[in-house]
């Protein structure tokens, strides 16, 4: 009896005459780039640096796209942005020691993210290795420690023979429900050691699936099939998997208001009926889904921001759909279904019969939406609501969106629409500075059919600053927004409102538009009144550009606090 896994196809007479004869003058280094093509590779990202030498020399002799940034930190979340993108594991290629702990921060953004990024540092030599202190320049006693508690999966290289395989371990680990990034160290000497090892040419490494058991989806389905004030959050899982698809159909099969999260924003059309838009800050929201007799919660762990600051109180049943199983049950009793977005919302799609349907749901959407916005108006807030309704107004609306952690960024988690599924993108997985520019570096790089945008604070977007150069050398088309309202604004907010005073919030900038153009980027400042006009027209200008926006911009008010 034959089993498919018994079947082995046997190489051709090319391939073994190729096997037999491999081209001379291949490295440690080619194996890698070879590895990566195979996989269906056509951009790497990254910085070069003494011990990673030998995988940059091997680039120069292959096909795949090369983007290099200035800062280490910047190529992760650039290749972060990519994989969101595209769906495919992004590599990022780092040198040993300073340059490999630089991308820590974006690789933390990844990870809360699920972002697929495919970090491939170098390594000190072999005979380093061991924790000997040996005194090598880069050396660490032990680098993998200080990614193991970051990225999902560690894979270590230590001969050549070793490469392709873990290489396409880590791939498949990136790809697989939940994405997230991965790390490969390789030392210096395999890298740079010719090698005999024939071409790589075979490359599948498919990601395992993640189906819902079935036990659990037919009590789901029984719980939703019967509710009488169904409701559902969908979170990021639900972009990652696109699903968007599907739980547009079970939500109005269901007639099931849906809110997404501020990582799930795309997730369900922003003006459907029975959309909640992301409102999660607000009491509001969380007495509507407090209400619900049967709450979906697909695609997120209910971390701090989903749950208005741990401050939501479900009183019916939950039901949790989530690929990362550690986030299943961790600040809600449900029944926890560990599986892929997308599988389970298929499953339930099959599974569930026809529900009592709630005929007041969409007036119940609109009367929270209503609630919502009376609230805001109490707290004349025209100036911050005018900014967002300018930006949608220039952003041609499959154009995707990168935010800082600003107070711009915080007012669009909840009142921005993306007009489209993975469209809106920004750092509130891990909440560091600084993503929002290299990342749509990535993006772009990624579709450059649609102009990109970026916004940032003044203190964000000293941290990326160096990236104009980037933007400039490969002509990315990305207008970058900054708001420059003299400092760290929403911390300013933060400790006026505790302390009474800020301290360390005050920066001295450089004039933004001056440090652009020296760039060779053109830039223009606006105001409040002019920035859908100047906004467009950067955006409608082929390669990069800056516009900044000087203006002090206020939170709404915070619900969770009593």
């Amino acid at each position: 009896m034959t089993h498919d896994h018994d079947l082995v196809l046997k190489p051709t007479a090319a391939q073994t005459e190729a096997a037999l004869n491999p081209p001379a003058g291949r490295t440690g280094g080619d194996l890698v780039v070879e590895t990566l093509a195979g996989l269906g590779t056509t951009t790497v990202f990254g910085l070069p640096g003494q011990h990673a030498l030998g995988l940059f020399d091997a680039l120069r002799r292959s096909d795949l796209r090369y983007i290099g940034l200035r800062v280490e930190n910047n190529a992760g979340f650039a290749a972060d942005a990519y994989g969101r993108m595209t769906g495919e594991a992004a590599p990022l290629l780092l040198s040993t020691g300073p340059g490999a702990l630089t991308s820590l921060a974006a690789l933390q953004e990844a990870a809360a993210a699920s972002a697929p990024v495919l970090a491939i540092s170098s390594q000190i030599p072999t005979a380093g290795l061991g924790g000997g202190r040996h005194g090598y320049l880069h050396e660490l006693p032990d680098q993998q420690a200080s990614f193991r508690a970051v990225v999902k999966s560690v894979h270590t290289v230590r001969t050549q023979s070793q490469i392709p395989s873990a290489i396409a371990d880590a791939w498949k680990s990136a790809l697989t429900a939940p994405h997230g990034p991965v790390w490969v160290e390789i030392p210096q000497d395999v890298l740079t050691a010719e090698t005999l090892i024939p071409v790589v040419t075979g490359g599948d490494a498919f990601p395992e699936e993640l189906p819902p058991r079935p036990e659990l989806t037919a009590l789901a389905a029984h719980l939703l099939s019967n509710a009488e004030r169904p409701a559902i959050i969908a979170g990021g899982g639900v972009v990652r998997a696109d699903a968007a698809g599907k739980l547009r159909a079970l939500a109005e099969y269901l007639q099931a208001p849906v809110v997404t999260t501020y990582g799930g924003k795309g997730a369900f059309p922003w003006t459907h009926p029975l959309s909640l838009q992301s409102w999660l800050e607000d009491r509001h929201m969380t007495d509507f889904l407090e209400d619900a007799d049967v709450l979906l919660v697909v695609g997120s762990g209910l971390g701090e921001l989903s749950s208005n600051y741990h401050t939501f109180k479900p009183r019916g049943r939950v039901i949790q759909v989530e690929a990362d199983l550690g986030k299943l049950e961790s600040n809600h009793p449900a029944l926890g279904i560990h599986a892929d977005a997308r599988l389970a919302l298929q499953a339930l799609l099959e599974t569930v019969s026809a529900a009592r349907q709630d005929e007041s749901a969409e007036e119940r959407v609109k009367g929270v939406l209503d609630r919502v916005g009376e609230r805001l108006a109490a707290q004349e807030l025209t100036l911050e609501q005018g900014l967002l309704k300018s930006i949608r107004a220039a952003l041609p609306p499959r154009s995707p969106s990168f935010w800082d952690m600003t107070i711009l960024s915080y007012w669009a988690w909840s009142a921005f629409d993306p007009r489209g599924t993975n469209t809106m993108h920004s750092a509130q997985g891990a909440g560091g500075l600084g993503y929002a520019f290299p990342a749509a570096l990535g993006a772009a790089v990624a579709d450059p059919t649609y102009p990109v945008l970026a916004v940032s604070g003044d203190g964000g977007a000293l941290y990326g600053i160096a990236e104009l150069a980037t933007a400039r050398q490969y002509d990315l088309n990305v207008t970058w927004l900054i708001v420059d309202d003299g400092g760290y604004g929403i911390l300013r907010e933060y400790m006026t409102d505790a302390f009474g005073e800020a301290t360390g919030t005050e920066l001295t900038r450089p004039d933004f538009v001056a440090l652009a153009e020296s760039f060779g980027v053109p830039a223009t400042r606006t105001t409040p009144e002019t920035l859908d006009t100047d906004l467009a027209k950067a955006l409608g200008e082929p390669g990069p550009s800056v516009v900044v926006l000087p203006a002090v911009l206020r939170m709404f008010a915070a619900t969770h606090l009593g």
